[in-house]
């Protein structure tokens, strides 16, 4: 169809408009990553991210008991769970109709019978030349130290990352996890990342123990949406 509009036009114009549709397919993929622990204003925060647009979001509590995510989810509107992927107690995506499940290791059997979107968590060059293709996507993990878990530290030199993206294995399947952040979105992009996994760069920007106005946060994710447009 695309093609067929593009015929019409002057030979400027098509490339201009061929141009803008590429720019538009590259567009990065911008997932939030919850706290992994719950905390009071939770709800609040994701309801009001999810309304200034963000379109993925990761709920990740490892090792938090089921019934805090089943309260968690209660609290957000119903139109939201199209847009969230949960990280362990994968009943909740049948009991919500939530979008997908995520495994963070990626040879562990998803559940018996399941047949949605799977993505998966991996730790190195060879888990991601492994399990890249039966995903939908993957996160490549510890990119850089994380902001969120001292214990997560960088694995990759720059000069590996290049050579992986030049191998064809970084590619738009592929989003950089751990440290990321404003400043290095850029860099992911030119790495040939087709999206970008922040926790830490946003989360840190709340106090969770005092905080209730969530302003700087909000308008920090309207920042990284614009990073990755």
């Amino acid at each position: 169809m695309e093609r067929k509009k593009l015929q019409l036009l002057t030979p400027n114009c098509q490339f201009f408009c061929t141009f803008a549709i590429a720019k538009a397919n590259a567009r990065m993929k911008l997932i939030i990553m919850t706290r992994p622990t719950f905390f009071v204003e939770e709800d609040k925060i994701l309801a009001a991210l999810f309304e200034e647009g963000l379109e993925s979001l990761h709920l990740f509590k490892p090792g938090e008991e089921p019934v805090y995510s089943e309260r968690l989810l209660t609290l957000l509107p119903d139109e939201h769970y199209k847009h969230i992927t949960v990280h362990d107690h994968f009943y909740l995506r049948e009991e919500f109709h939530l979008k997908s499940i995520h495994l963070e290791k990626p040879d562990t059997e998803p559940p018996y019978g399941y047949r949605g979107s799977i993505s998966r968590t991996c730790t190195s060059l060879e888990q991601l030349r492994q399990w890249k293709k039966p995903s939908a996507y993957v996160f490549l993990k510890s990119i850089f130290n994380s902001q969120s878990n001292p214990a997560d530290r960088q694995t990759y030199t720059t000069d590996e990352l290049k050579a992986a993206a030049s191998q064809g294995l970084i590619d738009r399947h592929v989003y950089a996890l751990g440290g990321i952040n404003l400043s290095n979105i850029k860099q992911m992009a030119d790495l040939g990342f087709g999206g970008v996994v922040i926790c830490g760069d946003l989360w840190n920007r709340f106090d969770i123990h005092h905080g209730q106005d969530f302003k700087e946060l909000i308008q920090h994710f309207k920042k990284l949406q614009k990073a990755v447009s």
